[in-house]
C-alpha cells in the first residue's frame, strides 16, 4: 500500500508536470475519507532548484527522502542533460528496494538512465519516443498512449497524461470509488480507457468528426443492452464503417473495446458498492454471464472479480460463490 509518496527534481524541473504530481499525491483530502500521504520534494542537495519556466523552487529534502518511499515520482525532467549520478544511484537503490516508480513526460529519461526501463515497455510525450527509442535501444517505447502499467515502473505521456497515470495508480491501490473521488476533486475522469488495462490510447479527436459525446453518455447509462455496432451506428445515423471509423477517432478505440471498458468500470463500482452476486453483476453490466465478466475482468485488471470485491468491497460479502 502506499503511503510515502517522493517527488524527485533537478534543475530544468517542469513545473506543470511537478504540479501534478503534487496534485495527485500531496493535496489533503482527508474531509472525505481519502487517503493521505507523507509527501516531499527531493533534490540531490536541499536548497534552491532551477526550473524550465525561469524561476526557481526551495526544496527543503535531499534524496535521503526517497530511501523512505512507497512511490517515487518524476516530473517531466530536461532529456537532453545528464542525469545527476546521485539520482541515477538513488532510483535504482528504490526501485531494488521495492518501491514503485512513475514518471510523467520526459521523467521517462531519469528512469532509463538508471537502467529502469531496460526490457520494459513504457512511454513519454509523443514528440520524444523515437528519441527515448533511440537513447534506450533496450526499453519496448510505446507512443501514442497515454500512460503504460509494466510491473512497478509507470511512464506516462506529456502534462496531463500524469494525472491519468497517478488516478490509475488510485484505482489499483485504493478501488475504482476512491479514484473516482479524488478525480471529482481534481475535476477530471476518472479513467481514460482504450480498451487494455495498459496501454490507455488519447481521447483525443484526431480527425473533423461531429462529436460522439452524446451517444457516448447513452452508451454509458444503458450498459446491459446489446450495444452492437450496427445498432449504434443506426441510433447515429451512419453507416457501420463510417461509424466506427469515427468511433475509433474520436475515443481511440474501438467500439467493442471502449464498450467492455466501461462495462469493467461499471463492474468495479458494483463489486466496492453491492452485495450483487458476480452473476448478477455480469447481468446488470451488459456482460450476460459470470464466465464472460470473469474472462473481461481478470484480462483488463489482472485479478478475478472475486478477488477484486475481497480486496475493495465497502460492504459485507454475501456471495459466498461464483
Amino acid at each position: 500500500m502506499i503511503e510515502n509518496v517522493a517527488v524527485v527534481v533537478y534543475d530544468g524541473v517542469a513545473p506543470f508536470e511537478l504540479g501534478v504530481l503534487c496534485e495527485a499525491w500531496a493535496t489533503d483530502r482527508s474531509d472525505q475519507g481519502l487517503p493521505t500521504f507523507d509527501f516531499a520534494v527531493c533534490a540531490p542537495q536541499a536548497g534552491p532548484v532551477t526550473t524550465a519556466a525561469g524561476f526557481g523552487l526551495y526544496v527543503d529534502h535531499d534524496l535521503a527522502r526517497v530511501a523512505e518511499a512507497d512511490l517515487v515520482a518524476l516530473p517531466a525532467v530536461p532529456r537532453d542533460q545528464v542525469v545527476p549520478e546521485c539520482v541515477v544511484e538513488a532510483l535504482r537503490a528504490a526501485y531494488d528496494r521495492g518501491a514503485r516508480m512513475l514518471s510523467v513526460c520526459t521523467g521517462a529519461f531519469a528512469l532509463g538512465a538508471a537502467g529502469l526501463l531496460d526490457g520494459r515497455e513504457c512511454t513519454t510525450h509523443w514528440m520524444y519516443t523515437h528519441q527515448l527509442a533511440t537513447r534506450f535501444p533496450e526499453a519496448r517505447v510505446i507512443p501514442e498512449v497515454l500512460y503504460v502499467d509494466d510491473g512497478r515502473v509507470i511512464t506516462s505521456a506529456g502534462s496531463a497524461a500524469g494525472l491519468d497515470a497517478c488516478l490509475h495508480l488510485y484505482r489499483q491501490e485504493f478501488g475504482a470509488s476512491v479514484a473516482s473521488m479524488v478525480a471529482r476533486r481534481m475535476v477530471v475522469p476518472p479513467q481514460r480507457d482504450g480498451g487494455q488495462a495498459q496501454f490507455i490510447r488519447s481521447a483525443v479527436p484526431d480527425c473533423d468528426a461531429e462529436t460522439l459525446g452524446p451517444l457516448l453518455t447513452w452508451i454509458v447509462e444503458n450498459l446491459a443492452e446489446p450495444l452492437s455496432v450496427d445498432q449504434l451506428a443506426a441510433r447515429s445515423n451512419l453507416s457501420a464503417r463510417t461509424f466506427a471509423r469515427r468511433f475509433r477517432a474520436e475515443t481511440g478505440a474501438t467500439p467493442h473495446a471502449w464498450i467492455t471498458s466501461q462495462r469493467v468500470l461499471r463492474a468495479e463500482e458494483l463489486l466496492e458498492t453491492s452485495d450483487r452476486s458476480v452473476e448478477q453483476i455480469a447481468s446488470d453490466v451488459g456482460f450476460g454471464n459470470a464466465a464472460t465478466l470473469r474472462h473481461h475482468f481478470t484480462r483488463a485488471r489482472a485479478v478475478s472479480p472475486q478477488q477484486y470485491r475481497r480486496t475493495f468491497s465497502s460492504v459485507v460479502e454475501t456471495e459466498k460463490a461464483g
